[in-house]
């Protein structure tokens, strides 16, 4: 990727097949997206990851879509414990990513379970970093990037996930900023973006009114500051996928969905302008 191209994550058609979703993009004009958890887990289904990601990557293709990012395994959690079998599936994740062509593999940090059983911080930060170690191996000497998320009940903040990423030790980490995530947590959307630097390699954008992550579109009631967003993202010289995570617009029926496809293109040419 050399520059910021506009997409919407595949989730936003979730009830049909990964192949209908593609049609679908396709012919509302969109050609990149992040690849969900869910449409992930179909093709997972099919057989052999990497065999059956690069099927599905070549569908794709042939028709003029391509997956640049992508959401692993939604509800793991890799700080937990035991980490072997969490490892052994992402493994397996990351493989179908491979196939699909991937170059984004977003990621949630874990914890929660060590959380909830009163674990200190430092125990949560090297379980988290040694299931990097192990997951950054297996990707070793490919183009693809773990992204870690930002969430907005731990790891909320730039410097959590630049002190994950230092403890893990591996160069094949970055960043994913989720704008929603971070407008609940209450941080400033452009000093997360210059803190990260280099290191932000993926985005989630939403927007919210602060109290629940609603997914939604820029510029209705949520309260992220998108001028904010925009100018650091251009500050910094950021390249990837300007992704939209927008779940909470799909509440309507198929038509309206894809006139908000229309929409989101106008939007999306004056953010990046």
């Amino acid at each position: 990727m050399n520059k910021i191209i506009p997409g919407v994550w595949s989730s936003y058609f979730y009830d049909m097949t990964p192949e209908e979703m593609v049609r679908a993009f396709l012919s509302a004009g969109w050609h990149f997206s992040e690849i969900s958890n869910e449409h992930s887990a179909v093709v997972m289904e099919r057989g052999k990851p990497f065999e059956e990601g690069e099927k599905f990557r070549k569908y794709a293709s042939d028709l003029g879509m391509s997956f640049p990012q992508g959401h692993l395994w939604l509800t793991c959690d890799i700080a937990a414990i035991p980490q072997e079998p969490v490892i052994k599936k992402l493994k397996e994740w990351l493989d179908l990513f491979a196939g699909f062509g991937v170059k984004r593999a977003v990621l949630h940090p874990g914890g929660k379970q060590m959380q909830d059983e009163g674990k200190s911080t430092g125990e949560i930060l090297e379980a988290n970093a040694a299931a990097l170690r192990q997951l950054c191996g297996h990707i070793k000497g490919t183009d693809m990037t773990i992204c870690l998320e930002n969430l907005f009940t731990r790891y909320t903040t730039c410097e959590d996930l630049l002190g994950l990423i230092e403890a893990a030790g591996t160069a094949q980490l970055g960043i994913c900023l989720d704008t929603g995530h971070l407008n609940i947590a209450g941080g400033s959307q452009s000093e997360f973006i210059k803190k990260a630097g280099k290191y932000l390699k993926a985005l989630h954008i939403a927007d919210n009114e602060g109290k629940s992550d609603q997914h939604m579109m820029p510029y209705g009631k949520g309260k992220v500051d998108w001028a904010d967003v925009t100018g650091a993202i251009k500050e910094i010289g950021y390249e990837g996928l300007f992704n939209f995570e927008i779940p909470g617009e799909r509440h309507c029926p198929l038509p309206v969905m894809m006139a908000k496809l229309d929409f989101l293109k106008a939007m999306s040419a004056h953010m990046l302008a």
